[in-house]
């Protein structure tokens, strides 16, 4: 795993003068991780140059009362390919994390989970992407060739070992990582998997150390599906449900709640 470069970052946002967009830029300019900003009142749009997880500086525009959804992420040059995989499982966890092929060998993995016990949980892509049994179908660990499981930052190791997310006392994991060994053109089409301990990284002296780093049971899951990169998302509503643009914003990601029809289930907030 190496040191994060900056990414740019394409969000929708409601804005409906030029004083919102004074707003949003004094909130977003000067802070650390910050490089540039762009803004498009016309259009509801800021682009956002950071080393800043997408919920960081999420949270950075809603600081100022509007209403932000991510519609596009990129590298500074031309990328890959992207992805995305949107998790659910025990109790109320859920999450959102996107990959992004920035070069032939780096792989920008942003994430947020929320709903997790605090402390440390075991991330990793594995072989299918078939939920028919919730996360018990997705198969083991991507591991195309034939390795024992390590961290990240091995050169022994699963192609879909992740290493470990953080969980606040909030509950929230957020993470931004580069991987040399994923490749989003492989993943596609499998799952992403958070389990409910710390993974040991292969270096535990438990039976299944060498194996699945000993990380618990499978806690939530959700298939690698393609998705938009920088301006190619122009959606302002869903044609599966009708959830326009903002509302989809103040709604679960899938499952109960989403619908119009139902409003009880609040927001994730992802």
């Amino acid at each position: 795993m190496d040191s994060v470069r900056p990414t740019k970052l394409e969000f929708a946002v409601q804005m409906t003068c030029e004083r919102c967009a004074v707003k949003v830029r004094a909130a977003l300019e000067g802070k650390p991780g910050v490089t540039s900003v762009s803004i498009d009142v016309g259009k509801e749009e800021v682009l956002v140059e950071s080393a800043l997880t997408s919920a960081e500086v999420q949270a950075l525009i809603e600081s100022t009362g509007r209403r932000a959804v991510l519609k596009g992420i990129g590298g500074l040059e031309q990328d890959l390919g992207s992805a995305v995989a949107m998790l659910a499982g025990v109790g109320k966890i859920q999450g959102v994390v996107r990959f992004l092929q920035l070069s032939e060998e780096r792989c920008l993995i942003d994430g947020t989970i929320d709903g997790l016990e605090p402390g440390p949980h075991g991330l990793h892509v594995h072989t299918l992407g078939d939920l028919t049994l919730g996360c018990l179908s997705c198969g083991e660990h991507y591991n195309p060739f034939g390795r024992q499981h390590g961290g990240p930052g091995d050169s022994e190791r699963h192609v879909g070992d992740l290493g470990n997310i953080v969980a606040g006392p909030d509950g929230r994991a957020s993470f931004r990582q580069e991987d040399r060994q994923l490749k989003v053109w492989d993943v596609i089409g499998r799952s992403l998997v958070v389990d409910a301990e710390e993974d040991d990284l292969g270096r535990g002296n438990h039976p299944l150390s060498k194996q699945t780093g000993n990380s618990g049971e499978r806690l939530a899951c959700g298939i690698i599906a393609r998705s938009a990169g920088l301006f190619q998302n122009p959606k302002q509503i869903c044609a599966c449900d009708g959830v326009t643009l903002w509302e989809e914003r103040d709604r679960p990601i899938a499952g109960k709640g989403r619908s119009k029809a139902n409003t009880e289930t609040p927001a994730a907030h992802l």
